[in-house]
């Protein structure tokens, strides 16, 4: 993990932090901790390392680069999968708070953070915010994986939420798909809308489709 630890020790001074150098490795490392929490089976280091080799591929797009790649670190920091609403998504935004308050950054750049980690709630996000786009384009990245992988990812979430039954899991699981579908775009950078927009609807409506089968299946 020391190159992860590299790679926030190297946002957070870029975003203006003036904590010494073990401070800053320390936060980097709680983090790491967090995302490799044993209840965790898609949110893990490997969704956070799959965002932020996307923002850093496409980290022209924005002029703060530094602040999307600190808000792919702490979007999901705080995950319970029996937290309601988007409780998990302010949990997050009050850790970065705390976190790179604590760091030393300016108070600007923490409030950005703040800002982006809370729109990972609902991923709807204003034409003129490109931090915005390019985060909610990495964390949903995902979406537009092959189909194998996209099925990966959807067995993982159901794992994450083993303790929901079957009938109230595939209710909720179908609003989100729903609430991704009804989306105006999943991907606002052109290019990566250009490749991403359709496997990522066909991903969706192919499990919306499944859960609606296995629903009549079962009598649900």
């Amino acid at each position: 993990m020391t190159g992860l630890v590299e790679r926030w020790r190297a946002a957070v001074r870029g975003a203006g932090a003036t904590a010494a150098e073990p401070d800053l490795s320390a936060a980097g490392e709680d983090l790491l901790r967090r995302w490799e929490e044993p209840h965790r089976h898609y949110h893990t280091v490997g969704h956070l390392v799959a965002v932020l080799d996307v923002v850093d591929a496409e980290a022209g797009w924005t002029g703060d680069a530094d602040s999307v790649r600190l808000a792919a670190w702490c979007h999901d920091a705080v995950y319970d999968p029996q937290s309601p609403g988007d409780t998990n998504e302010r949990a997050s935004a009050g850790l970065a708070t705390e976190l790179l308050t604590g760091l030393g950054l300016p108070a600007s750049a923490v409030t950005e953070v703040e800002r982006l980690v809370l729109l990972t709630a609902g991923h709807r996000v204003e034409p003129t915010d490109r931090a915005g786009a390019l985060l909610c384009d990495a964390d949903l990245a995902i979406l537009a994986a092959p189909a194998a992988a996209y099925d990966e990812y959807a067995a993982a979430i159901r794992r994450e939420y083993h303790h929901v039954p079957d009938e109230n899991f595939r209710a909720g699981r179908a609003a989100v798909l729903r609430d991704l579908l009804d989306l105006p775009t999943r991907y606002r950078l052109p290019h990566l809308a250009a490749r991403w927009e359709q496997p990522a609807r066909e991903n969706l409506t192919r499990e919306l489709t499944h859960l609606h089968w296995r629903g009549h299946a079962w009598g649900g």
